[in-house]
């Protein structure tokens, strides 16, 4: 969740990519997660507990390049049990 640049890069086959902090800390997420569960960062926990969806607490990951951070599991969307 945050900001990225977009472009188009290359003359003769031109390939459309996306570069900034948020894509590598989503890289990261990927990286270090866990099959078949969504694994999310500190920011985007905030917004999406406040909108009802039910996240645990994973614990502090080693992420490359960042450190350890916490990060989150997502159980179930609003209103779900």
């Amino acid at each position: 969740m945050g900001p990225v640049v977009a472009g188009v890069i290359g003359a003769r086959k031109p390939q459309y990519d996306i570069w900034g902090n948020t894509v590598n800390v989503s890289s990261r997420m990927d990286s270090t997660g866990v099959p078949d569960r969504i694994q999310v960062t500190t920011d985007l926990y905030q917004v999406l507990a406040a909108k009802g969806y039910v996240l645990e607490c994973r614990g502090l990951v080693k992420v490359k390049g960042k450190g350890e951070m916490t990060t989150y599991f997502l159980n179930a969307g609003p209103g779900s049990s």
